[in-house]
């Protein structure tokens, strides 16, 4: 009976050994701080809103549980200083410009003290069920941030050089910064499609960094101009575990990962 305790102590003693060296090794490293990406705040049905109710139970979650909503900036900031932040850091970020951004995720960040980045397409302001340039500097006064997203949720996938994707990438910087006086460092790139070429005419155009959804080569955010997000849903208040995954760091671990184009 001693040998046989002493051989499960053995073996037990080597898997704690054999767990810590993965870790440390192999999980740690790929470690990357979750950029929520948001879009539609309402009732709609599928993955791409969230009630206000759930946006507001995710929010709390995040204050309770003690983690730091930061800038993209200083997310940015970090990667290119090849600054390691500490493991309880998230982002916020929501595509399309929708008004309910407006209506119900604003009040939610500014309770809270959240920062966040709301992405436009500079040529659907104002119509209907969109954001219009009132709102926008409303929210600018509270730490709520700007990008741009084309001017007409254009595709870049499989972006060509030419004046008119140049000025789909550009246009939304130059409307942001002369509307609310404030700079527009940030884009992202419309239904997370990319390619070298929209990279480079991202960063042309004066841009500190872009998000993406999944898609692109680096799945750990080395490079800022291709940055992965995770996707909050309704669904993940149902089965909160499905948040806490998000929010742990190690997310993109286990996602396929898609083309850019």
């Amino acid at each position: 009976m001693n040998n046989i305790m002493k051989k499960i102590s053995i073996f037990l003693s080597s898997l704690a050994i054999f767990l810590g060296v993965f870790y440390f090794f192999w999980i740690s490293p790929k470690y990357t701080t979750p950029i929520l990406m948001y879009h539609s705040i309402s009732y709609e049905k599928g993955t791409f809103f969230v009630t206000p109710e759930n946006l507001l139970k995710q929010m709390e979650y995040i204050k309770r549980n003690g983690y730091e909503v930061i800038t993209l900036d200083e997310l940015a900031g970090s990667i290119k200083d090849k600054r390691r932040l500490k493991r309880n850091k998230v982002v916020i970020t929501l595509d399309d410009g929708y008004e309910d951004n407006f209506i119900y995720a604003y009040p939610v960040f500014k309770k809270f003290g959240f920062p966040a980045t709301i992405f436009l397409p500079t040529d659907f302001m104002g119509r209907k069920g969109f954001l219009n340039w009132d709102e926008v500097r409303i929210m600018s006064k509270n730490r709520i941030y700007f990008g741009g997203h084309t001017k007409s949720h254009f595709y870049l996938g499989l972006a060509q050089d030419t004046g008119a994707t140049r000025e789909e990438i550009a246009g939304p910087k130059k409307a942001i910064e002369r509307e609310i006086g404030a700079p527009a460092d940030y884009f992202c790139y419309p239904i997370g499609g990319f390619n070298e070429i929209a990279k480079k005419l991202v960063k042309e155009a004066g841009y500190k960094g872009a998000c993406t959804t999944n898609r692109g080569a680096d799945r750990f955010n080395r490079d800022v101009y291709e940055l992965k997000r995770v996707k909050p849903t309704n669904f993940d208040m149902v089965k909160p575990f499905s948040f806490r995954l998000k929010l742990s760091g190690y997310y993109n671990l286990f996602r396929s990962r898609k083309d850019s184009y």
